[in-house]
């Protein structure tokens, strides 16, 4: 295959540098990898390819035209793979207009910049182009106790995060539509995994049970979602970008629906036999389970039908829920210098949100 040159925003997030350290470690490609670092941006996620001749690192903010106009200009890239985004709902419902100008303003200038590039090139150039937005299941809203999220699902965003997420994808839409430019996209189910930020769920009961802290549960923890490995995402993305069909979206999910009370529970049971020494006055980690109002909003269940990427573009995850948890906890269990580096930060594991 030709080397291609990719441009990923958000690369130093948890997904966007999953993807990046398998695009190094596993195809013959050139990353330009361009965030703007800001909270949950960790360039130590990076450290396993950050050697590599075909990685390049640009502290740029998406919202700035000027500056992502003078990458196109400078890498030429092939494909655009967008994971950029503020991410955690807690924080959109505390502070809105940030997820706004990052989701939606920043994805905007993206594609207006992406536009411009595209309209410099000859035709056979631009056959070769690819947009890829990276977006979730989160747009879709929320499902009663049956059903999954189609392809074709009406938008039904509930949060002030989710509603930016909806407004990207329209955008890039709109884009293609309007201005016929080549993309792609993909709404993906909850991801966990490795170099995950702690303040999402799985991370945070990891971390708040190995110091002793209480596990909070929003509501009575019968809130349902579907589990995909990292890495398993990461391989789903490839896959998009490489044989995606342009104008297509995509569905990507794990096959996993759990109650969040049963992870918290899964986390607990495996603590006790991968880490059985406990902070002090502590029995059983299942003890630190502590139920806490529910966030405003909460959607009651997510789960993805994946069956097109499956039958289209030969996509299957390859961790179980329970294979790719064990990993998960594992990797945090071994890795404290990771997590104490980003916990040494703004981040002291408090609920936020409320």
């Amino acid at each position: 295959m030709k080397s291609k040159t990719i441009f990923v925003t958000g690369g130093a997030g948890f997904i966007g540098s999953a993807l990046i350290r398998h695009l190094i470690s596993n195809t013959p490609h050139n990353v330009i990898n361009i965030d703007a670092l800001t909270y949950a941006g960790n360039l130590d996620s990076l450290r396993s390819v950050s050697d590599s001749e075909r990685y390049c690192f640009e502290k740029v903010d998406i919202c700035d035209l000027p500056s992502i106009q003078d990458l196109f200009k400078r890498y030429k890239p092939d494909w655009i793979m967008h994971l950029a985004a503020e991410s955690h709902v807690d924080r959109s419902i505390e502070g809105p207009l940030g997820f706004i100008q990052t989701n939606v303003m920043g994805t905007g200038v993206l594609l207006e910049a992406f536009r411009d590039y595209w309209n410099s090139l000859d035709p056979e150039r631009k056959a070769s182009l690819r947009f890829h937005h990276i977006s979730t299941d989160e747009v879709y809203g929320s499902l009663a106790e049956d059903g999954l999220f189609l392809e074709s699902t009406a938008y039904d965003p509930s949060s002030p995060y989710s509603a930016s997420k909806a407004a990207s994808d329209h955008l890039v839409r709109a884009w293609h539509r309007t201005y016929g430019l080549p993309v792609v996209i993909t709404n993906c189910s909850n991801n966990y995994g490795p170099y995950h930020f702690p303040e999402k769920l799985i991370p945070h009961v990891i971390l708040n049970a190995l110091s002793g802290k209480e596990l909070p549960v929003y509501g009575d923890g019968a809130q349902i979602r579907d589990w995909l490995y990292v890495e398993d995402h990461a391989r789903a993305l490839y896959c998009v970008i490489q044989d995606g069909v342009i104008g297509e979206t995509y569905n990507i999910g794990g096959h996993n629906e759990k109650r969040n009370i049963d992870v918290v529970k899964s986390i607990c049971a495996l603590l006790e036999e991968l880490h059985p020494e406990k902070p002090e006055g502590i029995d059983a980690y299942e003890d630190l389970i502590t139920f806490v109002t529910d966030r405003p909003g909460h959607d009651t269940r997510y789960a993805i039908d994946a069956t097109k990427i499956q039958t289209e573009l030969n996509w299957v995850p390859q961790e179980t829920f329970e294979t790719g948890l064990r990993k998960t906890v594992s990797w945090y269990l071994g890795n404290k210098e990771w997590w104490q580096r980003v916990l040494s930060g703004d981040y002291t594991l408090e609920r936020i949100g409320k």
